[in-house]
């Protein structure tokens, strides 16, 4: 998957962690999310998984396993592995910040692949994906309105699930007559495109589960929507 760090690197949270300048939070996740209410550059993770007695695989006797925490990145859907501080406690679908600090009770964050997460947070993934999209739908919509050429044969649009050569070419005609404002706005206008969102999550997925696709265009840091 593509990055800008090493995939396998873990790092430590900054010593001092951000303040709201308001009272105490009740708890990490919820105190994190105070914290960057204003940062525009803060960025974010949905809590897949929260294992507060170890990963299964840990060999270690339960009372000296490090709790940890499954997520996916919310901007370009990195999925990462968290160390946990004892005392922390995250709720699965918890959207907590990562960078450029990382919430109260993640002591280190390492991006792991689709084959190292848990049955628990592949059961969940989908699920925060699709929540990601809804809750971005002007990015996501976007994404038909912005699609380009890859090469003079292909183009971004056919990379989604079922959209070939014809309904490719309904997205790019009924875009010149103006940009879509929203799913269902495409599903109107494009003959043959009757779930838009949930094509786009199809391809998130397949992009997460398959680290050998030649094209990405939604996960990892380099994707052309990862910045959007």
């Amino acid at each position: 998957m593509n990055d800008e760090h090493d995939p396998d690197a873990a790092h430590d949270p900054p010593d001092a962690p951000s303040t709201d300048g308001g009272g105490e939070a009740e708890d990490a996740a919820t105190d994190a999310n105070a914290d960057d209410a204003g940062d525009e550059d803060a960025v974010h993770a949905y809590i897949l998984e929260y294992l507060p007695h170890g990963r299964a695989d840990d060999d270690r006797p339960q009372h000296r396993r490090t709790p940890v925490a499954y997520a996916l990145g919310e901007r370009d859907f990195r999925l990462f592995e968290f160390e946990l501080t004892d005392d922390a406690e995250f709720g699965i679908d918890d959207r907590v910040q990562i960078e450029p600090e990382t919430a109260p009770g993640i002591e280190r964050a390492r991006r792991v692949d689709y084959d190292d997460l848990n049955r628990g947070a592949r059961q969940e993934l989908e699920y925060v994906v699709e929540d990601i999209v809804e809750a971005n739908e002007r990015r996501f919509v976007d994404f038909y309105n912005d699609a380009e050429p890859i090469t003079l044969r292909l183009h971004q649009l056919n990379l989604l699930p079922g959209i070939g050569k014809k309904l490719r070419n309904n997205v790019l005609d009924e875009r010149k007559r103006g940009p879509f404002e929203s799913f269902e706005e495409l599903t109107e206008r494009v003959s043959g495109l009757h779930d838009p969102k949930g094509t786009l999550v199809e391809r998130i997925m397949e992009e997460l589960r398959d680290d050998d696709l030649k094209y990405r265009i939604f996960v990892g840091v380099d994707a052309p929507t990862a910045n959007k």
